[in-house]
């Protein structure tokens, strides 16, 4: 398995996740004995066997006691699927559409006509891309205010085309820069929160990975909201975070833990209503199997969720919601 440098988390060193070293070393003692045994008469398979027995009870081990900021870490991973994966692992047809009518193009978010099985849906996603120019291109998923209003205008027209919405976040926050201010960066995602509540279609949404402030929360209201169990969704990143409790960076780690943003948590919170599992030692592992996994669990959801009368459907998204808002005044 080949390994990237993240720009950005403390966990990650130049070969990986840091925590991960010993899964590492054990993967080259593997590697190395099998092509010792293909390359020679010498029966090395015994111990192959036995070392992928150690590595597999070694991943299971690491990944059961994963702190916080381990799995903010294993969510910003650079070989972890991203929007366009999931395009192409799990769509039969993809037809981008672009713009917000007003301003232009903002590449950070992406909309489009999809069919996923027998479903044809309206996709929207943070776009992060994958090689450093893509990723330069996109923001590093981060949306300027085109971008939530293009995703909302799209997801108006899902409404008149009878199309349920998949929203699949993957984002550190809503873009921070002046122009985005000046051309209403947070009146643009309210609108867009305002605006999902009233739509009547099913609304699916995945956080695939980073779920970062309004940024997520722009393209995050959903019917079922769900995410992958190595994903995070705060209101704030951890670096963000210490850097107002603590003037410090360094205390990420800390800062990880008190915002309460894995999956479980999350979901003993109520701010979620599912965790989709992923592969043993994250999704970066095996990107086929859990894109295969969301899928199917997509379409499980939106056939649930056809099932519901339009207004019921509407009263329920919003009362969860609620309940959220109640529970955040309560000081939980």
């Amino acid at each position: 398995m080949k390994h990237s440098t993240d720009r950005r988390g403390e966990g990650i060193d130049g070969a990986g996740l840091s925590f991960e070293r010993p899964i590492r070393e054990l993967e080259r003692k593997i590697a190395e004995l099998e092509n010792l045994a293909g390359s020679t008469r010498l029966d090395l398979y015994g111990e192959i066997r036995l070392l992928k027995e150690r590595l597999g009870r070694q991943l299971e081990e690491t990944y059961a006691r994963l702190t916080p900021w381990e799995r903010v870490n294993v969510a910003r991973h650079a070989e972890r699927p991203v929007f366009s994966d999931y395009v192409a692992g799990m769509c039969e047809d993809f037809f981008e559409l672009q713009g917000d009518g007003v301003f232009g193009e903002d590449r950070a978010i992406a909309t489009g006509l999809a069919r996923i099985g027998p479903e044809k849906v309206l996709l929207v996603g943070h776009r992060k891309g994958k090689t450093t120019k893509e990723r330069l291109l996109t923001n590093f998923g981060c949306a300027h205010p085109e971008g939530y209003r293009k995703a909302l205008r799209k997801m108006q027209l899902a409404v008149r085309l009878r199309l349920p919405i998949v929203s699949l976040i993957n984002t550190p926050g809503a873009y921070p820069g002046i122009g985005a201010e000046e051309r209403g960066q947070a009146r643009a995602i309210a609108e867009n929160i305002y605006g999902m509540f009233a739509l009547r279609t099913p609304i699916v949404c995945v956080v695939i990975g980073e779920g970062g402030s309004g940024g997520a929360l722009g393209i995050g209201v959903g019917d079922r909201v769900m995410m992958l169990q190595n994903a995070y969704y705060s209101v704030i990143s951890p670096e963000g975070c210490a850097a107002i409790l603590w003037k410090s960076g360094e205390k990420a780690p800390e800062a990880a833990k008190a915002l309460r943003l894995t999956a479980e948590d999350l979901l003993e919170l109520g701010v979620i209503d599912e965790i989709i599992p992923e592969p043993l030692g994250g999704a970066h592992r095996d990107p086929p199997g859990t894109i295969r996994t969301v899928r199917d669990r997509i379409l499980q959801v939106l056939a649930e969720l056809r099932a519901v009368r339009m207004e019921e459907l509407q009263e329920r998204r919003y009362l969860k919601f609620r309940r959220m808002g109640a529970l955040a005044a309560s000081g939980v």
